[in-house]
């Protein structure tokens, strides 16, 4: 939208000033830019007014009242003509906000009232303006006091700063030293916390007390010999020890041996050894809840060793006996549970017609035994019992139940009972013995010349049958509870059509359970590594069979529980 306005006289420029103010103000333009505007259109103007002649006034707005845009004046001679003719354009543009109903801004009466109260209304736009610049005028009034009284106070400072230098200076070098003696403890704190994570990292102590030399030398001792009392090779004339060694060992009170006093807190000054009198050594026993394990004796990476260093490798001492002293008890423990797994593994019957496979794989933490089992054996009548169980737990606890649970099956199978009676039996009998120990187990029998299985399960998961066609099939008929638990049932059994060429196979959770993905994705991934195989696979080697179906399941993660497998196959 275009307007054009002809200005030759003051009561012209007056009309124009007008429009242009109330077309602003009607496209929403701010009264500080309104008077802005108006302000320098009353300057271009009077220079007009002043220069003669006739004079356009132009007012182009570029969006539609809706919209925002913007409001642009331009005055120009009126047609070239005149001594202005040689004027330049003058021009100016303001942004405009949305403007419901824009009136025409070329409509103003030539009336004195009309003039008199667009000048009332140019006073308001140029009252907001000053009151603006008098709120500024006050706000620059409060800096310059703040600023003053800031500049009062730096003086003052600067007067205590030079009276004070001194001592600022020593307060400075305090600081340094303090700092200095902060780092120091920091480093000490972190070198004791990083070797206590290096030395119980490992549950071997042969690896321990390799590490020390490597942990202690050359920051904090030129030397590092470890003393084990029950680590003296028979085979081997015992070497000779400093004295004050043996006083360590004797007292459980770090020794200082040297020519000096050591000034070490908590450690008792000797003479220098006779071993190697012109090198100091500091002995400290490696203690434990009943007697030292053995002493550590070092010798200086200097001349001798800081205070809050001695006190730091006493300390570092003591874990490492704490350390030592876990990790024989681990090994010792270790050694028990290994010999009793070995103990419990059953030698499979061989039968046949039907070939059997076990795997036993313990977890790779902990003691390395665990409740899991498996057993295979014949009764009386000439049926072949195979049965693979998990008692709740891990530790010797867990396997000595596993025997127990192994020796009472085997007991009450001599009468001939079916996998249901038997799992039944076997309930009754943990509830009474250990009422708060609970199993899951699962029995399959197999009879000569019968083409039925026969099984049971009480808690666990579900057997998994391959026909001789290559089809797996999982037999997850509805099982019995956990055995042991506070409840009286009667688990009852079920059977499935056997067929030369099938393969059962019988495992425990830790085979197919993974903590993100639950249970019943690792049965789908057993069942196709079963289906895998063919009959004649399955006949010639069933025990690279089964390694060959535990490999793809076992290398998805670590494992946390016990594996167990076993593989029934009837020949082709």
């Amino acid at each position: 939208m275009t307007r054009s306005l002809q200005i030759t006289t003051v009561v012209d420029a007056a009309r124009a000033r007008i429009a242009t103010a109330r077309l602003a103000a009607a496209y929403g333009v701010s009264a500080l830019d309104r008077t802005r505007l108006t302000t320098a259109l009353s300057s271009q103007l009077r220079q007009c007014l002043t220069k003669g002649g006739t004079w356009r006034l132009t007012l182009e707005t570029t969006a539609a009242p809706a919209e925002e845009g913007l409001l642009q004046v331009v005055v120009t001679p009126w047609h070239g003509t005149g001594a202005a003719a040689a004027q330049p354009p003058w021009r100016t543009t303001v942004r405009c906000d949305r403007a419901a109903d824009a009136p025409d801004g070329t409509a103003v009466a030539n009336d004195p009232a009309v003039l008199a109260e667009a000048l009332l209304g140019a006073d308001e736009d140029t009252a907001l303006v000053l009151e603006r610049l008098s709120e500024q005028e006050e706000l620059v009034a409060f800096h310059r006091e703040e600023l003053h009284q800031t500049n009062q106070g730096v003086l003052a400072l600067h007067a205590e700063l030079d009276a004070a230098g001194r001592a600022q200076r020593d307060a400075f070098a305090a600081e340094r030293k303090a700092r200095t003696e902060a780092e120091s403890a920091r480093r000490r704190l972190t070198f004791l916390a990083d070797a206590s994570a290096v030395l119980t990292a490992s549950l071997n102590h042969d690896e321990i007390v390799r590490r020390l030399p490597d942990l202690l030398v050359p920051e904090y001792a030129g030397t590092v010999d470890v003393w084990l009392f029950d680590g003296d090779d028979d085979r081997h004339p015992p070497a000779p020890h400093p004295a004050a060694a043996v006083l360590a060992a004797r007292t459980g009170r770090p020794q200082y041996a040297a020519d000096h006093p050591g000034g070490l807190p908590g450690v008792v000054d000797r003479p220098p050894s006779a071993l190697d009198p012109a090198r100091p050594l500091l002995c400290i026993p490696l203690p434990t809840r009943r007697t030292p394990l053995g002493v550590l004796t070092l010798s200086p990476p200097g001349d001798r060793w800081d205070p809050d260093d001695a006190v730091m490798l006493i300390e570092l001492t003591r874990r490492a006996s704490i350390a030592i002293d876990n990790a024989r008890r681990f090994e010792h423990n270790r050694d028990i549970a290994e010999t009793l797994q070995r103990a419990l593994l059953t030698d499979l019957p061989s039968t046949r017609g039907l070939s059997l496979a076990a795997r036993y794989l313990p977890a790779t933490r902990g003691l390395n035994i665990g409740g899991d089992w498996y057993d295979a054996f014949r009764q009386p009548d000439g049926s072949l019992i195979t049965v693979i169980g998990d008692v709740t737990g891990h530790g010797l606890h867990a396997a000595v139940m596993m025997s127990q649970l192994r020796t009472a099956l085997r007991a009450y199978a001599v009468d001939g009972g079916s996998p249901g009676r038997l799992l039944t039996q076997l309930h009754t009998f943990l509830h009474h013995l250990q009422p708060d120990l609970y199993a899951t187990a699962v029995i399959a029998r197999f009879r000569p010349g019968d083409p039925t299985l026969t099984w049971a399960a009480a808690g666990h998961p579900p057997p998994v049958l391959r026909t001789p066609d290559g089809q797996v099939h999982t037999l997850d008929a509805k099982p019995g509870a956990m055995l042991g638990i506070p409840l009286r049932q009667e688990i009852h059994d079920h059977t499935a059509p056997l067929t030369p060429g099938s393969t059962l196979a019988l495992y425990t959770d830790g085979l197919v359970e993974r903590r993100a993905q639950g249970i019943d994705p690792g049965i789908e991934r057993l069942a196709r590594a079963l289906g895998s195989f063919d009959s004649a696979e399955l006949d010639a080697d069933l025990e690279g069979s089964a390694d060959r179906i535990l490999d793809p399941l076992l290398s998805d993660s670590e494992r946390d529980d016990d594996v167990c497998l076993l593989l029934c196959h009837l020949a082709a």
